[in-house]
C-alpha cells in the first residue's frame, strides 16, 4: 500500500524556505542601502532628572571614538563600539545605539541611580548606586541621597567596582530599604558608623539617635521602630529620649535624657504667645504713664498756685455782694475739717470756686441727676479723650 503524503510538513517546510529567502533579500537590500545612505543627524536621549552626564560629554565621547559622524556612510560607523565606549563611562548604566533608514543615529542612555553617599574615614567621597556598585562624585550634579559617615573603611578606586567590606554591604542594604519606604526616606537623613561599627540612624525631626547595629533582620527592626514611634509619640516629641537602641532582636532599649539637660534647652515661643506678651508689656507701660500723670495732676492740684487764682477772683467779683451766703458756707467747712481730714484738701481746692445761691445749687443738683446714662461707646471715647489729655499734660510738664 502506498503511504499517505504528509502535506502539513511540506507546507511548513515551504513557509520556512520562503521566510529565509525573504530575510536574505532584506539583508541584501539593507547592505545596498547602507552603502548609499549617510548619517544625517544624531539624536541623544537621556531620561531622568539627574543629569550626571550632559549631551556635550556624549558628543565628546563620540568624536573621540569615531570622529565626525555627520556625512559618513552608515556602513562605516561601528555601532557596537559606540555602545561599549558609552557603557564604560562611570555615570552610564546602559546605552543603546541604532540607525534608521533615513540616516539618523539614535542613542539612548540610562544613567546610574545613586542611593547612598559614602564619606569614609580616609576622606574619600563616592556614591553607591541601586545595583550596589560604586560611582564617583560628579561636578555637574549632586544627588540628594542618604549620607553615611564615620568609621567606614571602604575605599573607591579608579573604576566602577563592587563593595568589598561587610559594613559597606550593610550600609547599601539599609539605604535600599530606607529608599523604598516613604516614611523612613523622609525621616532618616544620615547614617553614622560609631567606634563599635554599629550603624546609627540620625533622624531629620528630633534630637534622638537610633542605634541600628548591623543589617541583620532589618525588616523586623524597622517595623518595631515604627510601632514604637506610634505608641510613644508624645515622649518622642517632648525629646525625653536620648537614644533608641533597636540592635537587639524583638526589643527596644531607650535611654532617657537628664532633667537638667532638658531644662537647658531653650523653649520655643509661638507667635500668639509673643503677641500676647508684647500687648501686656505695652499695656503696663501705658498704665505706668497714666499713673505718673494722675499723680502729677493731684500734686499740682493740692499745691496752691498764684496764677490760676487770678481768673477765679475775677469771676467771683460780682458775687461778693452777698455776705450772708458766705457766712452760711463757713460752718460747713468747719465740719468737713473736723470730721474728715482728707476732705479738707478737696475743700481747700474747691474753696476757690465762686459761691452759689440755694436756687443755683438746686439747679446744679437737678442737672446732675437728670443727665442720661452714657452708652459704652461714649464712655470709651470719653476715656480715650481723658487719657490723651493726660498724656499731653504729662509731656508739657516734662518739657
Amino acid at each position: 500500500m502506498l503511504k499517505r503524503v504528509n502535506w502539513n510538513a511540506i507546507l511548513t517546510g515551504c513557509a520556512w524556505l520562503i521566510s529565509l529567502a525573504g530575510v536574505v533579500v532584506l539583508l541584501s537590500f539593507i547592505n545596498v542601502k547602507k552603502q548609499t545612505v549617510k548619517c544625517t543627524d544624531v539624536k541623544i536621549l537621556i531620561p531622568g532628572a539627574d543629569n550626571f552626564i550632559e549631551r556635550e560629554e556624549i558628543d565628546a565621547i563620540l568624536r573621540q571614538d569615531q570622529g565626525v559622524l555627520l556625512g559618513r556612510n552608515i556602513e562605516k560607523i561601528n555601532i557596537h563600539q559606540i555602545e561599549k565606549k558609552l557603557r564604560s563611562n562611570p555615570y552610564i548604566g546602559f546605552a543603546k545605539v541604532y540607525m534608521d533608514m533615513d540616516g539618523v543615529m539614535h542613542i539612548e542612555v540610562k544613567q546610574r541611580q545613586p542611593i547612598l553617599r559614602i564619606m569614609n574615614a580616609g576622606g574619600q567621597d563616592f556614591y553607591i548606586d541601586n545595583d550596589g556598585l560604586k560611582m564617583p562624585i560628579s561636578s555637574n550634579f549632586t544627588a540628594n541621597v542618604l549620607v553615611a559617615t564615620g568609621n567606614i573603611t571602604e575605599v573607591f578606586g579608579s573604576r566602577v567596582d563592587t563593595l568589598h567590606t561587610q559594613l559597606a554591604r550593610d550600609l547599601y542594604k539599609t539605604a535600599l530599604y530606607i529608599k523604598k519606604d516613604t516614611l523612613w526616606d523622609n525621616q532618616i537623613e544620615q547614617i553614622e558608623v560609631n567606634a563599635k561599627n554599629d550603624m546609627v540612624l540620625i533622624p531629620r525631626v528630633g534630637d534622638e539617635t537610633i542605634i541600628l547595629g548591623n543589617a541583620d533582620s532589618l525588616d523586623v527592626k524597622m517595623r518595631n521602630l515604627k510601632v514604637f514611634y506610634h505608641r510613644a509619640l508624645p515622649q518622642v516629641i517632648a525629646r525625653r529620649y536620648k537614644t533608641i537602641n533597636i540592635k537587639y532582636s524583638n526589643q527596644i532599649v531607650c535611654e532617657r535624657r537628664d532633667s537638667l539637660e532638658l531644662a537647658r534647652k531653650p523653649k520655643t515661643i509661638s507667635s500668639a504667645d509673643s503677641l500676647r506678651l508684647h500687648q501686656k508689656v505695652s499695656d503696663s507701660l501705658i498704665n505706668d504713664v497714666i499713673g505718673d500723670i494722675v499723680e502729677a495732676k493731684t500734686v499740682a492740684a493740692t499745691t496752691p498756685k498764684p496764677e490760676p487764682k487770678k481768673p477765679e477772683a475775677k469771676k467771683t467779683e460780682p458775687q461778693k455782694t452777698i455776705p450772708k451766703k458766705v457766712e452760711v458756707k463757713k460752718p460747713e467747712v468747719k465740719k468737713a475739717v473736723t470730721a474728715k481730714p482728707e476732705v479738707k484738701k478737696e475743700k481747700a481746692v474747691t474753696a476757690t470756686k465762686p459761691t452759689l445761691t440755694k436756687t443755683e445749687e438746686k439747679k446744679e443738683k437737678t442737672t446732675n441727676t437728670s443727665k442720661p446714662k452714657k452708652t459704652e461707646a461714649e464712655l470709651k471715647l470719653s476715656r480715650e479723650k481723658e487719657i490723651r489729655a493726660l498724656e499731653k499734660q504729662y509731656k508739657t510738664q516734662q518739657n
